[in-house]
């Protein structure tokens, strides 16, 4: 649930470069060219800025890990190394370096993920320790990769094929891969697990098509048909909290939001109807139709869908419920979060029922004025793009750091700070009300 690589075009805030929802969609972060925000999204009125880094610069990952204190951050100036922070305490719990650019991180109570172009590194989240490198992984410029945020049954998805929609499902907890689904013919563009981790939803680069999947076993449950007239982007998949919706955002104007739902065939045959029958009819043919013909049959179209005032931005799109009522977040590159209504029994077109900017209006005005600035006022160099940073060689992260990768495939601990949190026990955010990564254990 996140969004990166921004473009630089009209309508896109200057300041915002990420966004992404944390693992229940109570809070959203949202990377700036100053560091990064945290926000509240538990009210539907107001949008409160729990936190604002400044560590560094350009942040163009940031997640967070539920309620809790705990955030990694990555920047465009160090794009190999990964900080983690205990915000509240405004301390630095570790940093991790690798062999190349960290394109994405996922993260629940149990594991912490990272992935890289051509491989995944496994970390355990109690005391961020190492525990497995999966190297030479398909290709995966855009660090494609989905975590189930269920830490009993941690299962990882990723790309298991460059050239065509195939899905790795890896047992993050017992470090094993578990099955592989053939889920598209073109490469995948989005994966997402429903909040229990026994659903998986993926889309393919064309866009046109969104299957749901049984996890581990890689059945196929469901098939949405988002559209046919043109291909899209899909930026962002993401389950309601009960798994009985989920929506899809792109590059276009529309959010889609699909029902999972089976349909009875009992229904059918009490009600011996003339399209009931031809109903069957077509079923019993499908079975000797070729598979892209039969596939069209069993799809469903979108059961809501939200218009955006927008064509062409970047954003993301989460299901939530807010003040007791299903709600549908979208945070976009413009720099607002819109919250619209959901009608959860006849759907249809969602009402927006509010705007929030996630940058103040001091900083509205200054890019206001950076655009007003005359044209013999040499213009400031922009700062690169997240997908320039990657083409680009990376700027090795500080000796100190850095000491030489390791042979298990170039993770390399960093300085830790304080010093005595890895030496006396796991990471411990003493957060009250909180679910922390780990508590003391007691004999």
């Amino acid at each position: 649930m996140e969004s990166q690589d921004a473009p630089d075009g009209p309508g896109v805030h200057r300041g915002f470069i990420c966004a992404s929802f944390n693992q229940d969609t109570t809070s959203l972060s949202v990377g700036t060219k100053t560091g990064y925000r945290l926000f509240s999204v538990t009210a539907v009125d107001k949008l409160d800025c729990i936190h604002e880094g400044v560590e560094c610069p350009d942040v163009y990952i940031v997640e967070r890990l539920f309620s809790s204190s705990l955030v990694v951050v990555v920047s465009l100036t160090m794009p190999r190394r990964m900080n983690v922070y205990h915000f509240k305490k405004g301390t630095e719990i570790c940093n991790y370096s690798y062999s190349n650019n960290i394109l994405s991180v996922r993260l629940n109570r149990q594991r912490l993920v990272v992935c890289l172009e051509e491989s995944i590194y496994i970390h355990n989240i109690k005391d961020m320790k190492l525990l497995k490198t999966l190297l030479n992984t398909p290709t995966n410029p855009s660090g494609l990769c989905a975590l189930s945020i269920n830490h009993s049954n941690s299962y990882l998805a990723y790309p298991g094929s460059a050239t065509i929609g195939e899905i790795t499902i890896y047992d993050a907890n017992n470090l094993s891969t578990v099955t592989l689904i053939q889920a598209h013919d073109s490469p995948l563009a989005a994966l997402t697990f429903n909040a229990s981790g026994t659903k998986l939803a993926s889309a393919s680069e064309k866009g046109t098509v969104i299957r749901v999947f049984s996890t581990p076993e890689g059945q196929r449950l469901f098939e949405f048909r988002r559209g046919m007239k043109r291909y899209v982007s899909i930026s962002s998949l993401s389950f309601s909290a009960d798994a009985q919706f989920l929506c899809a955002s792109s590059n276009t104007e529309t959010v889609h939001i699909f029902k999972l739902e089976q349909h009875s065939p009992s229904h059918e045959e009490e009600s011996p109807t003339w399209s009931a029958y031809v109903g069957k009819m077509f079923t019993a043919a499908s079975t000797y139709l070729p598979t892209q013909v039969s596939d069209m049959m069993h799809q469903d179209r979108a059961f809501a869908t939200v218009r955006l005032n927008m064509f062409g931005l970047k954003n993301i799109c989460a299901l939530a419920t807010i003040q007791k009522l299903p709600r549908l977040l979208v945070a976009s590159s413009d720099g607002y979060l819109y919250i619209y209504n959901v009608d959860p029994q006849d759907g249809g077109e969602c009402v927006l029922v509010q705007k929030h900017r996630l940058f103040d209006s001091s900083e509205e005005q200054v890019e206001q004025k950076e655009e007003e600035k005359p044209d013999d006022v040499a213009p400031q160099p922009a700062s690169q793009s997240y997908a320039a940073t990657v083409a680009l060689p990376s700027t090795p992260p500080s000796s100190t750091t850095l000491m030489g990768y390791s042979e298990d495939g170039g993770a390399q601990k960093g300085e830790v700070i304080p010093e005595h949190e890895f030496a006396e026990g796991p990471v411990c955010l003493d957060d009250e009300n909180e679910f922390p990564p780990v508590s003391n254990q007691s004999n």
